[in-house]
């Protein structure tokens, strides 16, 4: 019996691939041609095809029919329970969501094809999703029953060597009592209302980056000129059928920011670092932003202060995210995730993020190199092709098998990426590399420090050193200015390594800022070298 199921299985399934693409054009005949279809693979006068997937071969052939109007949308999926509640999904919305928890797998816990996951739930929507989830990635599905005891739970996860348990908020207390034992769990998602310490929510997973729905409302305030405004203000949101909000002011100004937030039904938020950081110096406690329910932000590095202050004042997060013009988003704190405050997030598909030497060989966890993304074998398709006309810098900014971006970064144990400063930024002061991004952390926690940019500036002894230009806080704009760049330093000095403390300041009223707010250290530090 057992050798008769293993052979008739596949010839149940396997069949349904041709059929279904061979005869799409008359799907009134479609199941009766299956049938017969079926009848000549066990009559063999018809080979299996080689290749055959469920979920694109049979469930998105359904789609694609519903939408050429060949087939009526009849739910594919009806849900309902003891409470009310009800679930109805097309073929085409059973095929979207059923994606988006493929990308939760193998983006969020970093799952690959051949990898087993645990899923232990009773019979909700999210079991099917998954199912065909990992169909599509090519993750294998491993189900058990809701009556699972810890021990069951313990001896089936050590047997499969799952990566990865799913389950619900009643079976999450026994698989965090013999989680110790199985070593190669990985991660744990639940599927639950509310949130769980140590596990990750997949209600919540199941958005991206900017958490875009079709009824979403997105202000981006990015200037045209560059990449953010192209795909924050146009493909993200118009991928999810979400509205693009546009505020047309020719300057950054944190009152009239805060009046639209608080005005205009903004559900989604994105503008940069130095914009969010304006934003909480004023005062935000008269402003109710009632529709606002997510943040994102990107184009420079976020002090973890300003995202602690953000919090405070909104109770909201903000979800960094980190790219080029060369590549759009490759590292981002995608909804769900625990945020490391400082941190640029994880690599998102399809790029393979790592820290590499200037050979090109990946660094160890926590060692300070290049920020790049693997070109070899094969080269992500979202990638730019070259920089036109410029064969040679295109040819440069290749190292081994990494494309390099000209950022420098550390990768901790979990994959979060964290960055140190653009390799031109970084500080060489007598044999010492120091990223301004750190220093700059430090002075923002110091109460007169309203803004500053940390630059390289010339040196005759150490050849460059730490130059900080400083706007300060109006309550201490009329201290005496040596005293206080002392107390600066000192600050400095007591939350990073002494060598990186800024030996050179200047009080500034304000600071060189693009249009959306982003500060501009270049025109800082060619101030500084006497250069144009």
């Amino acid at each position: 019996m057992r050798k008769f199921i293993k052979s008739w299985i596949p010839q149940c399934l396997w069949i349904l691939r041709s059929p279904c693409r061979l005869f799409h054009g008359c799907s009134r005949l479609l199941t009766s041609q299956i049938i017969s279809y079926y009848d000549a693979i066990n009559q063999c006068k018809k080979e299996r095809p080689e290749y055959f997937n469920f979920a694109s071969d049979v469930l998105d052939e359904w789609s694609r029919l519903e939408k050429d109007g060949k087939q009526p949308a009849n739910p594919a999926f009806w849900w309902v329970n003891d409470e009310g509640e009800e679930v109805k999904w097309s073929f085409e919305e059973l095929g979207f969501l059923s994606r988006k928890a493929a990308n939760v797998l193998s983006e969020v816990c970093g799952l690959q094809r051949g990898d087993r996951v645990k899923v232990v739930l009773p019979r909700v929507p999210e079991w099917w999703l998954l199912n065909i989830a990992c169909m599509r990635t090519g993750i294998v599905f491993i189900p058990g029953t809701s009556q699972l005891t810890a021990k069951d739970i313990l001896y089936r996860l050590q047997a499969s060597k799952a990566k990865c348990i799913i389950t619900n908020d009643t079976l999450a207390p026994a698989v965090e009592s013999v989680m110790r034992e199985c070593q190669f769990l990985k991660s744990k998602l639940i599927v639950a209302k509310g949130s769980r310490d140590g596990w990750l929510n997949l209600k919540e997973l199941l958005a991206y980056w900017m958490n875009l729905t079709p009824s979403d409302i997105m202000w981006n305030t990015s200037d045209t000129g560059w990449v953010k405004s192209a795909w924050s203000s146009v493909f993200a949101p118009w991928i999810c059928g979400s509205c693009v909000f546009v505020h047309n002011m020719p300057q950054f100004k944190p009152a009239l920011i805060a009046e639209t937030l608080s005005r205009y039904p903004i559900t989604v938020f994105c503008t940069a670092p130095t914009a969010y950081h304006m934003l909480v110096q004023h005062d935000l406690s008269s402003y109710k932003f009632m529709s606002l329910k997510h943040c994102v932000s990107g184009g420079e590095p976020l002090n973890p202060e300003v995202m602690a202050k953000w919090k405070t004042q909104t109770g909201l997060d903000i979800y960094e995210g980190y790219g080029q013009t060369e590549t759009v988003t490759i590292c981002a704190n995608m909804k769900g995730m625990k945020i490391k405050p400082g941190s640029l997030g994880k690599a998102v598909p399809p790029y393979d993020v790592q820290i590499i030497d200037d050979h090109g060989a990946i660094l160890p966890v926590g060692e300070e190199g290049n920020i790049a993304v693997r070109v070899q074998p094969t080269r992500p398709f979202c990638l730019f092709s070259e920089y036109l006309g410029n064969s040679e810098k295109t040819a440069a900014s290749v190292c081994g098998n990494f494309y390099v971006t000209g950022d420098r970064g550390i990768m901790d144990e979990e994959g979060y990426v964290w960055f140190v400063g653009r390799a031109d930024d970084i500080i060489n002061s007598s044999g010492y590399r120091i990223g301004p991004f750190e220093v700059e952390s430090a002075l923002i926690q110091h109460p007169a420090v309203s803004e500053s940019a940390v630059v390289s500036s010339p040196d005759p002894i150490r050849g460059e050193v730490v130059k900080a230009f400083i706007v300060l806080a109006p309550a201490f704009i009329s201290h005496d200015p040596e005293k206080l760049t002392c107390e600066l330093q000192q600050h400095v000095k007591k939350l990073t390594a002494p060598y990186k403390y800024p030996r050179k300041v200047e009080f500034v009223q304000d600071l060189p800022k693009t249009a959306t707010g982003k500060i501009q250290r270049k025109v800082l530090r060619n101030k500084e070298w006497g250069r144009v």
